[in-house]
């Protein structure tokens, strides 16, 4: 996940922490300076090449995910070419981020691989560093999609994995046929 010899910062480290000791099941990460989500893999499995598509064995989770939050914001979703240059439009407004551009090191491929966690990144508009007087803008136009976001929390499958006795077990593998990406139960 992270470069040999990369430094990581305390930080960084409290968060990875944190992740592992929650059982968080959905996030999603807000960038600025474009109109589109992305969803793991961010990293390609060929670091020479740059907009591979590297989809994880939940893509169609992923593309599920993202389609929720792109297809309940105003902006993203609309068909116009004229938004940030419209470069999403024809994708519907989602893409796997190592096909938009590959880099090692990020939060929702460290969910993925490492917790229990999926994340997708929204760029929740077209300037990198929006203005104070934007923001409520901004804020309105994400409103109704980060709910719509936060409701796929209850898609699934959910359950208690317990003993014989009705005792939860804690760290108990679950397996789903088909896909190569077990989760884990929480504590």
């Amino acid at each position: 996940f992270f470069s040999p010899g990369l430094q990581v910062a305390p930080e960084t480290k409290a968060v990875m922490k944190w992740l592992r000791s929650i059982p968080f099941v959905l996030s999603a990460s807000l960038h600025g300076g474009e109109l589109v989500v992305t969803y793991p893999y961010d990293y390609s499995r060929h670091p020479m090449e740059e907009k591979m598509f590297s989809p994880t064995p939940d893509e169609k989770v992923f593309k599920m995910l993202a389609k929720a939050y792109a297809d309940a914001h105003p902006v993203i979703s609309d068909r116009s070419e004229l938004r940030c240059g419209g470069n999403f439009v024809k994708r519907g407004g989602i893409i796997n981020g190592a096909e938009w551009y590959s880099f090692t090191g990020g939060m929702a491929d460290f969910n993925y691989l490492h917790t229990n966690c999926f994340e997708v990144t929204v760029e929740v508009g077209c300037e990198k560093f929006p203005l104070e007087e934007e923001l409520f803008t901004i804020w309105h136009e994400n409103k109704g999609a980060l709910l719509n976001y936060m409701e796929m929390v209850h898609r699934g499958i959910k359950g208690i994995v317990s003993d014989k006795f009705g005792n939860p077990i804690k760290n108990a593998r679950i397996s789903v046929r088909g896909i190569q990406h077990d989760v884990t139960t929480g504590n």
